[in-house]
């Protein structure tokens, strides 16, 4: 019989101990959540909508969209991604890139953290996932892009889970 630890495990048993990052283990868990409203003209090509601010320092689990179908064909696109408070973009696709989750009703929620980001990546901060090689200290928003238009009015729902020291 074979073990594997992982590197929160590995840490905690060392002599003398590593301590992990407190976003991996014993951080204290956020929640952003809210709904927008978006009319026609907010879902044309490369228009984005920004959801929520995040720390830099904070380590995102998890990005949950709901929404009414908000296409009543097949063109929309969205991609989820990291702004600027100045609303420039950082990196559009850090998590979802062209999801088509927005061409019908979803009501259940579709997980989109880890669409375009790498699972290996799970646990480390959003300066990271914005491919900045400092901390910033600056508080970033988590929005969306449309790099396909949609054509009907409707709402998105999100919930953002992440993790601070």
């Amino acid at each position: 019989m074979s073990n594997a630890n992982s590197d929160l495990v590995t840490n905690f048993v060392a002599v003398p101990q590593v301590l992990s990052s407190a976003q991996q283990l014993h951080g204290v868990k956020r929640v952003a959540a809210g709904t927008i409203a978006l009319a026609v003209a907010d879902l044309g090509a490369n228009d984005t909508v920004m959801l929520a601010p995040i720390p830099s320092n904070a380590s995102i689990t998890s990005i949950k969209i709901f929404n009414d179908d908000l296409d009543s064909s097949t063109t929309n696109t969205a991609d989820v991604g990291i702004y600027k408070q100045d609303l420039s973009v950082v990196d559009a696709d850090a998590y979802a890139s062209a999801i088509t989750t927005l061409r019908s009703a979803n009501t259940t929620g579709v997980e989109v953290a880890f669409e375009a980001r790498d699972i290996n990546k799970c646990g480390q901060k959003v300066w990271q996932d914005a491919g900045l090689s400092s901390d910033s200290g600056l508080t970033y928003f988590v929005g969306l892009s449309f790099p396909g238009a949609g054509d009907t009015a409707g709402d998105v729902s999100f919930v953002i889970e992440y993790t601070v020291s």
